[in-house]
């Protein structure tokens, strides 16, 4: 059973986010929507972007129906014009975008020497090119404004586990890590921080859907913390990361899996001799 939505009460004010304009890549669903909903749910005005426009109004709905200021913007981010212009509707919509999340993401089942050249650009043109797009239509609005935001982008453990069956989503998430912390490196004169958040297993129907009946290899872990996580719990990470408790962090991975890369034998860190 896949657990979407955040069920814990926020250890953060109510108002943390008051008025502050966001937006949420993969947004209508799964670990975006409780991104979205945390959000929200903080004061934010947030924009969810996605391909698929019947999930995501609904979602921007259900974000409506709680209280919150909520928009659905179709956009293929990995269309620079479209970014473009989705960026540009949210600042008509809510003024200047303070916070942008890149959650939006791919991945499927496939051994390496079965994938196909499609296969491979699909999910790295999505992860890789599409951060890049939205990072960078965010920063040439924050830049000249000059009172800087926030930025962090939903990664994985992968790049330190390694991820079998799923080459192209290992690589794409690592090449966003590394884009990561150069953006933070030259961004941050203007204030911007960029940081990136790996979370471990999180059961979401959009995984489910993407791996179709393949387990997602890090589910098979022993998590020490003895449970698989949740939206709410990457959602509560990106809510710190996204207030001033955070202000001197940038180019950081923040690791959200309840321990699993260290008592993973794939991670190394603790693997028994």
């Amino acid at each position: 059973m896949t657990n979407d939505t955040p069920t814990r009460p926020s250890t953060f004010p109510a108002d943390m986010l008051a008025g502050q304009a966001a937006i949420v890549t993969g947004g209508g669903s799964g670990i975006g929507f409780g991104i979205a909903q945390a959000m929200v749910q903080h004061g934010a005005r947030v924009v969810i972007a996605a391909r698929k426009m019947e999930r995501l109004e609904a979602a921007a709905e259900r974000l409506r129906a709680d209280g919150g200021e909520a928009l659905a913007v179709q956009c293929d981010i990995r269309d620079a014009d479209q970014v473009e212009a989705m960026v540009q509707r949210t600042e008509e919509a809510f003024g200047p975008v303070r916070m942008l999340v890149n959650n939006a993401g791919a991945t499927f089942w496939s051994k390496a020497e079965d994938l196909s050249p499609n296969g491979w650009r699909s999910v790295i043109d999505i992860d890789v090119n599409g951060t890049f797009f939205c990072s960078q239509a965010v920063a040439r609005r924050m830049i000249p404004r000059g009172d800087g935001g926030a930025i962090v982008s939903i990664t994985s453990t992968s790049p330190w586990t390694g991820n079998a069956n799923r080459t192209n989503g290992g690589a794409g998430k690592a090449a966003v890590s590394s884009m990561m912390k150069s953006l933070a490196v030259e961004w941050g004169p203007h204030g911007i921080r960029l940081n990136e958040i790996a979370p471990g297993a999180i059961p979401t129907q959009g995984v489910t859907e993407q791996l179709g009946a393949h387990k997602a290899p890090d589910e098979d872990r022993n998590v020490p913390l003895g449970r698989v996580g949740t939206p709410a719990d990457i959602a509560n990470a990106v809510l710190f990361l996204m207030s001033d408790a955070a202000s001197f962090m940038t180019g950081n991975t923040l690791v959200v899996d309840g321990g699993a890369w260290f008592a993973s034998k794939r991670g190394g860190k603790g693997a028994a001799s």
